[in-house]
């Protein structure tokens, strides 16, 4: 365990034991404990993703002093649910949630550290730096320019980076980061079979009562390819050769 990513003698898991009355199974311990620099979190619906980076980010914004954390989504509705769950937490650690005044939905402490909910648009988070931890909620469905805009963020303050979200095809930077974006990304990945507070008679009922390729997608954490398209995308990735030269330039040589 890196002995910097702990205060008090608490890392995440224990923090949200003790003081968050939050208690994680294995996968979530695994988003809440070491520090990761880099991780992707590829999950079933209704596994509680949002609650456990609502703990991730009271545990950093509680223990870091001065820290920002900010959570991104699609809509601004869905990062301040997050956030709002965070703000539960908060109230678990005695204090009443209070915003930091600057944005509509955000959470200020008494350190000076802050959460604060961003909608998915480029225009509303490129005043931000410094960021301690990013974290992008229903990442599959954020798109690749909003994603470009706020990697630099984390460069100069090399803040941690969390992805979070269930599958939406072969595309985007969430599917290309988990199958293609190598060793430097912690790869957590649960399906709704394998988690307990998940009631396995609705599973069973979403199988049946829906077809193959939705239920592999928001319950089995598979990459599924749009039912539209005519060849599989890894067997026009494997065919894409970069050394070949165009044929009018061979033409020309």
């Amino acid at each position: 365990m890196n002995p910097n990513w702990l205060v008090n003698g608490l890392d995440g898991v224990e923090f949200a034991r003790t003081r968050l009355g939050f208690e994680p199974d294995a996968k979530q311990s695994l988003m809440l404990g070491d520090r990761v620099r880099r991780g992707l979190l590829n999950c079933s619906r209704q596994w509680g993703k949002s609650t456990v980076a609502a703990a991730k980010a009271v545990h950093v914004a509680e223990t870091r002093p001065k820290s920002l954390v900010l959570v991104l989504s699609p809509t601004h509705k869905q990062s301040a649910e997050l956030v709002r769950k965070a703000g539960e937490f908060v109230q678990r650690l005695g204090r009443v949630p209070r915003g930091d005044g600057q944005n509509p939905r955000s959470l200020l402490f008494p350190n000076g550290s802050r959460i604060v909910a961003l909608a998915g648009r480029e225009a509303t988070v490129r005043g931000f730096s410094a960021v301690t931890l990013l974290l992008i909620d229903e990442a599959s469905r954020v798109s690749d320019d909003l994603y470009r805009a706020v990697r630099p963020m984390l460069a100069v303050s090399g803040g941690d980076l969390w992805l979070m979200s269930t599958p939406c095809g072969k595309r985007g930077f969430f599917y290309e980061e988990w199958a293609h974006g190598g060793d430097q990304w912690v790869r957590v990945a649960v399906t709704g079979e394998e988690c307990s507070r998940i009631d396995q008679a609705l599973v069973a009922e979403e199988r049946a009562n829906e077809n193959d390729r939705w239920f592999r997608q928001e319950y089995c954490c598979e990459f599924v390819d749009n039912e539209e398209s005519l060849f599989d995308s890894d067997v026009i990735r494997a065919a894409i050769q970069d050394d070949v030269l165009p044929l009018d330039l061979r033409r020309r040589l």
